[in-house]
């Protein structure tokens, strides 16, 4: 198969709606990246839908049909029938004159082949005697059985699509055109390669309108109806019902949209529950007018459907039905080898994923699959990876922060924008004298902490850090880190205990005024020891001055 959806990676955010959505799920993530499985994708064009960054791209074969037109040959481009609800107001003639500016030799509508396509049908009700009958002019769906109920491929109409019956017969009636197929649809690019003498070039509704637009060509808004026009219904959901002749009174006629809705209908014909029925299957809901590649700011079901009803006529177009054999496609089985995990390989990865009981699998859907067992059959196949559970995530981060913050010797108080507690770790606890901390979460914070710097922090939007507070009530030191988290609804308290530091620092300051005192009392007394011997040596001076006096006085006497 071709590989007509490519990944911009770089645009991948790794937000698994691709796979939430694609019916078949072949999609993979590797290194945080979504990949297509080309041998399991049906084509249904789903994740280039609802991709919310673009990342999924369709393969532009602009260039290759102006190599074409390039060519010199006849360039004649069949438009699918839902044009007339991309293009509003403007009728083949319209786009006839616009395409022919670009080089196109002609414009027919594709409805000439849908034409062919149902007649067959209608030869194969009368004829051939099947028990049940599958359209085939949905490409996806013609995959989709191909690969996932080849059991079925018995009641798939062996009949070509009306792209490819349409191409064949401009080329025979043409000699040496190509062909450029346009329409709403993915798949289409896919049928093309397969059908590279038929179909030379595969172009989108909105790869069409960027090369009109580049060459500043707007289709005319006119409109002009033709009687001669049925098969014109082939894009709505039923259309294919309402040109066939539906004669099988014996038969049941029935429309299906949507992959899902043509899954249930293929697993109950696998058990036997339908039989005498002509299905009419289209892989997206609302059939072709709600293509993939309908051009999205134009899509509107109601209004779509009621802009190919009113264009459409109520006779055939007159065409030369081909052969039998021109309009024949054996249809054949697509193999895809998928690993089928054991029961223990399945029950291995949901313990790994957290989930050791039933009701551990809370079958979320937010990692793209339904249930959580077959979450684990594609990590067992390589699709998956454990990560891409979010509960599992939320529960091993809830669980790596509450290690982190109840192992912290550090307390830790977290209250929200009303100042209500909502967690504390077991050094808060410790800290503050809390026995349950169901006593206090939800709470304000002013049952347990002065709530001044707390109103501080909200108001101002700014943190506080490493402030040293005294605790009264709790005689306990702290140094304290008050910050905002969460853009302001959560404000966290980290507290340091720092009373032992505290006292010690205490004790050394009392203790360095001991030794002040100790140390000012031993210098007083030094100097009333020096008084006092100065004072006795004074005493002592005059004395002996006097005694000396008296002794030179004696002396000279005589």
């Amino acid at each position: 198969m071709s590989s007509c959806l490519r990944l911009k990676k770089s645009n991948c955010k790794n937000c698994y709606k691709c796979i939430r959505h694609c019916p078949v799920k072949s999609i993979r993530f590797s290194a945080d990246q979504a990949h297509i499985i080309d041998d399991e994708c049906i084509l249904c064009g789903t994740c280039f839908v609802v991709c919310p960054q673009d990342a999924k791209q369709i393969v532009d074969e602009t260039e290759k049909a102006k190599v074409l037109i390039g060519s010199g040959a006849p360039v004649v481009m069949s438009l699918a029938p839902s044009f007339i609800a991309n293009y509003e107001g403007v009728g083949i003639e319209a786009m006839r004159e616009a395409v022919r500016r670009l080089g196109f030799a002609d414009v027919e509508e594709t409805a000439i082949g849908a034409t062919m396509v149902k007649r067959e049908y209608d030869r194969m009700l009368e004829e051939e005697g099947k028990d049940i009958i599958i359209s085939s002019c949905c490409h996806s769906i013609n995959l989709l059985i191909r690969k996932y109920f080849p059991e079925q491929l018995p009641y798939l109409a062996d009949v070509v699509s009306p792209m490819v019956a349409h191409c064949r017969d401009i080329k025979r009636r043409i000699p040496g055109a190509r062909t450029v197929f346009v329409g709403p649809c993915v798949a289409k690019k896919d049928e093309g390669a397969q059908y590279q003498d038929d179909v030379d070039a595969v172009l989108t509704f909105e790869e069409l309108t960027r090369w009109l637009e580049s060459e500043g060509i707007e289709p005319k808004k006119e409109l002009m109806l033709n009687d001669e026009s049925l098969a014109r219904f082939f894009p709505t959901t039923g259309g294919i019902l309402k040109t066939m002749e539906c004669e099988r009174l014996d038969f049941s006629y029935m429309a299906l949209d949507g992959v899902e809705n043509c899954v249930a209908a293929l697993e109950e014909i696998a058990q036997g529950k339908i039989h005498r029925c002509f299905i009419e299957m289209s892989a997206c809901e609302g059939s072709c007018v709600a293509g993939p590649v309908m051009e999205k700011h134009r899509r509107s079901p109601v209004k779509d459907y009621l802009a190919v009803a009113t264009y459409a006529g109520t006779r055939d177009f007159p065409v030369e039905q081909p052969d039998v054999t021109q309009m024949k496609h054996l249809f054949t089985a697509l193999d895809h080898q998928e690993r089928v995990p054991s029961e223990y390989d399945v029950i291995e990865i949901l313990r790994k994923m957290g989930k050791f009981k039933p009701s551990d699998e809370l079958n979320c859907g937010s990692c793209g699959y339904d249930t959580c067992r077959e979450k684990a059959v594609a990590i067992y196949q390589g699709k998956a990876d454990i990560s891409m559970c979010l509960p599992f995530l939320k529960e091993k981060a809830e669980s790596f922060s509450d290690a982190i913050v109840n192992n912290s010797p550090n307390a830790i108080v977290v209250v929200n924008d009303a100042l209500e507690v909502q967690q504390l770790n077991d050094a808060a606890m410790r800290l503050l004298n809390i026995r349950f901390a169901s006593d206090v979460l939800g709470d304000q914070v002013v049952r347990i902490l002065d709530p001044r710097a707390f109103m501080e922090v909200k108001r101002t939007r700014r943190g506080v850090y490493n402030q040293r507070a005294f605790l009264a009530e709790y005689q306990r030191y702290v140094e304290e880190t008050i910050v905002p988290a969460e853009d302001g609804r959560m404000i966290i308290c980290i507290m340091h205990d720092v009373t032992a530091e505290e006292e010690e620092h205490q004790r050394r300051e009392e203790l360095k005024a001991k030794t002040v005192e100790v140390a000012d009392n031993v210098v007083a007394k030094q100097m009333r020891i020096v008084q006092e011997i100065a004072s006795l040596l004074g005493e002592t001076t005059a004395e002996t001055k006097i005694a000396l006096t008296r002794l030179k006085e004696s002396i000279g006497d005589e």
